[in-house]
Formats: structure tokens, sequence, C-alpha cells
């Protein structure tokens, strides 16, 4: 897998995202409060809100426009919504957060 350096764990806020430009739209990744990395195409599968803008709480974060809650590491909406948006690898080595532009959630 080809892994790209995005920026060093400190350069995301605790609880907040920083946007990646990715082949097919914006990526958003996540930071949690245990420092934890997520990343998903930064689009709500409910109306396409910005992921990014939403508030992280645990692993999930809450779409800004309708509250709808995505779980960070599925990419998967919770009931009692439906839909999913599309999750990448990251990971974190020696304090660089890691990037791999493969889609690992199919969507339906």
């Amino acid at each position: 897998m080809n892994w790209l350096d995005i920026c060093a764990l400190e350069e995301i806020n605790v609880l907040g995202a920083r946007i990646v430009a990715g082949p097919k739209g914006d990526i958003a990744i996540f930071r949690t409060a245990s420092d934890e990395v997520f990343a998903l195409d930064d689009r709500c599968p409910h109306k396409g809100g910005p992921l990014s803008q939403g508030l992280v709480y645990g692993k999930r974060v809450a779409c800004p426009l309708h509250n709808w809650q995505i779980d960070l590491a599925s990419g998967e909406a919770l009931a009692p919504d439906v839909g999913c948006t599309h999750k990448y690898p990251v990971k974190v080595e020696d304090g660089r957060v890691l990037l791999a532009l493969k889609t690992t959630a199919k969507c339906a």
C-alpha cells in the first residue's frame, strides 16, 4: 500500500479534522481525544454535509447539517439513519499521520 505523509498528528486539533484533497473529492482526517485517527470522505451520506465541520466525540462525528451520527471506524451512519461514507486506511507512525488513498469500505 502506498502511504502519503499528510502532517504531524499535533497539526490536527484534538476532536477535530483536517481536509486533504483526494482523487474523488475531499477526505477528512479526524483525531479523537485518545489520539486515534480515522479518514472518511468529507461528505455525509444523507445530504453531503461536510463531516470535517461536525462535532467529534468518542469514535463518532455528527454531521453539521442534520446531526446524522457517523461511526469513524466504519463510515456507517448510526441507527435510525442508514447509509455510509467511504473510509480510507490511515495510521500514525513516529508522530506523523499517513494516509492511503484506497477506499476500504463499499457504500451501497
